[in-house]
């Protein structure tokens, strides 16, 4: 892959990332479409990875006071708001960060297809709609419980 194929890569992650649709759905789609070798799954980690530290980069305050209500738990505090938000981030990251790590060879051999692509975007597509439609409401993220954060999780594997 040259520099060129990565930036215009990082630029699709980046764009997408904060759209909802699949970030990584576009990042197979785009070499397929332009005729492009796979750049296979450890370039999309890797550039997922650079996107997080872009939202944390921008949210540090958020993040910021999160860790540390997060880490005062441990000294025997009360969970508050923002330390309950931290532990049901990493809820919710437990489900896609254990598939990722004991299916990360299936995954790339059997999931980074056209086929799957359509079928999954499409589908999820059709979800995301009737979520915003059903679920019209005042609700923030500190409002999700703890099994709609594992779920959340669950459905992000």
């Amino acid at each position: 892959m040259d520099w060129i194929q990565a930036v215009i890569l990082a630029l699709v992650q980046g764009l997408t990332e904060i759209l909802p649709v699949s970030s990584s759905g576009h990042l197979v789609l785009v070499p397929i479409l332009l005729g492009w070798k796979d750049q296979g799954l450890a370039f999309d980690v890797a550039l997922h990875v650079g996107t997080l530290f872009a939202v944390i980069t921008y949210f540090r305050k958020e993040v910021g006071g999160m860790v540390v209500s997060g880490l005062a738990t441990f000294t025997g505090k009360p969970l508050n708001r923002d330390s309950r938000l931290a532990w049901k981030l990493i809820a919710a990251t437990v489900p896609a960060a254990l598939v990722g790590l004991i299916f990360s060879d299936w995954i790339e051999a059997n999931l980074r297809s056209p086929k799957v692509l359509v079928f999954t975007l499409t589908g999820f597509g059709i979800l995301l709609g009737i979520s915003d439609w059903v679920g019209k409401g005042n609700k923030t993220e500190y409002d999700v419980g703890w099994g709609k954060a594992f779920l959340i999780g669950c459905a992000q594997a």
